[in-house]
């Protein structure tokens, strides 16, 4: 039992992960390469507003998310849109640019070595559910994930702003021409894949309880190797491509010999490779489309 609470745990970080990367790969066909410092931003967040003495954590959490959701929004609008219609390579070099700058500006800003963060006692507090013993972090993070995906699978399905940027991530060209407006629905692809990431940064961060300039760098190998096991061009695909990711590394963590362990990451890799072979679109197909905006 402990195996599956935590195998459902850290998929559920996986697939908000990989959720937050599919929102703006779906419409920009942009892999964002500075998503991960998006939760490191969320990170610093926690570690600054824990400082403060007097400050409820609800609300430290709080403006973590939020700082994380308005540095996405902001290097959408000073950074990518700029160069939006011009050569995929422009994107991309541009998403290592801003990775790049808001890691340095941590180094400057902050400091180059970790700084610890503040969490509540209830995180680390461990409850028995059906004969097993597991953190109680684990179940927030399980609860937290079956809201948000909820609430983002209503939102998508039922409300005008998730039908247009459905039908943006289908065929964008099409969207614009009937009145859409474009900017609008990337700067909100942006900001719920900001919001993600300052979610995961929370639940992130709590395992070590320290964050460094360096924190998202391992966040965005998790996304990028779900989404392309789940399928990027399909958010449910993402969110599989999470859970199935979580499975496979709690596998690998119990069948490898001990001296394999430290390389699981590498075992992952090989996963992606035969993914990119022989089914490039990922275990969901979705909109498997080259169109890019312009």
């Amino acid at each position: 039992m402990e195996f599956v609470i935590n195998t459902i745990s850290l998929g559920s970080l996986y697939a908000l992960l990989a959720l937050g990367l599919v929102f703006v790969y779906g419409i920009l066909k942009l892999v964002n390469f500075a998503y991960g410092e998006y939760v490191m931003v969320g990170g610093y967040a926690l570690f600054v507003m824990g400082s403060m003495q007097g400050v409820p954590w609800w609300v430290t959490a709080l403006i973590a998310v939020a700082m994380a959701a308005l540095v996405s929004y902001l290097t959408e609008l000073t950074a990518f849109r700029p160069v939006r219609t011009k050569s995929v390579s422009a994107l991309f070099v541009t998403s290592f640019a801003v990775s790049m700058l808001l890691q340095n500006l941590a180094l400057i800003l902050v400091s180059p070595r970790a700084k610890a963060v503040q969490f509540p006692p209830l995180f680390n507090r461990t409850v028995s559910l059906m004969g097993a013993v597991t953190p109680m972090r684990n179940l927030l993070i399980i609860g937290t994930a079956a809201v948000l995906l909820t609430g983002l699978s209503l939102l998508m399905k039922y409300s005008v702003i998730g039908i247009a940027m459905r039908a943006a991530a289908e065929k964008f060209t099409t969207t614009r021409l009937m009145g859409v407006p474009a900017n609008l629905m990337i700067s909100i692809a942006f900001i719920i894949s900001g919001f993600l990431a300052g979610v995961v940064a929370v639940f992130w961060v709590s395992r070590s309880a320290s964050v460094d300039p360096l924190t998202g760098a391992a966040p965005l190998l998790v996304a990028f190797i779900a989404t392309v096991v789940g399928g990027m061009f399909s958010l449910v695909g993402a969110v599989a491509g999470g859970f199935i990711y979580g499975l496979l590394f709690n596998l690998l963590s119990v069948f490898l010999p001990a001296s394999l362990i430290n390389y699981r990451d590498a075992f992952m890799f090989v996963i992606v490779i035969l993914f990119l072979l022989f089914k490039p679109e990922g275990l969901i197909r979705g909109n498997y489309t080259a169109e890019r905006v312009g």
